[in-house]
């Protein structure tokens, strides 16, 4: 399993910022129809909350990069890229998942909550 981890700025204003998690969750349906995709969170910055860092996990690269080319990606990436701060690139970087321990639980005050 492979995780895929992407950084973005939004303008700095709450109005783009939500609607760039509410674009992100509409995203989200699309992940899902796709062979290989296995989950993602979407991470907001406590010092800057205009910056999200977005982790999605994947059975491989392959099958990411396949969801990539899928109908319906660029036009989810384009809608979203309109709330951000302009950038040259947007990298995004493959990691292998070498250690997967579950959230803690919920009634502990964990992640799972």
């Amino acid at each position: 399993m492979i995780v895929v981890v992407s950084q973005a700025w939004t303008k700095p204003s709450e109005e783009h910022a939500a609607a760039y998690v509410a674009l992100s969750e509409e995203f989200g349906r699309f992940f899902r129809t796709q062979p290989g995709f296995r989950g993602r969170r979407l991470l907001r910055g406590v010092e800057n909350p205009w910056h999200f860092t977005h982790l999605r996990w994947f059975d491989s690269v392959e099958a990411y990069e396949a969801c990539t080319t899928a109908e319906g990606y660029v036009a989810h990436t384009e809608a979203m890229y309109a709330h951000l701060e302009p950038y040259e690139s947007y990298p995004r970087e493959y990691l292998e998942v070498v250690l997967d321990e579950p959230d803690p639980t919920p009634e502990r005050g964990g992640v799972g909550q």
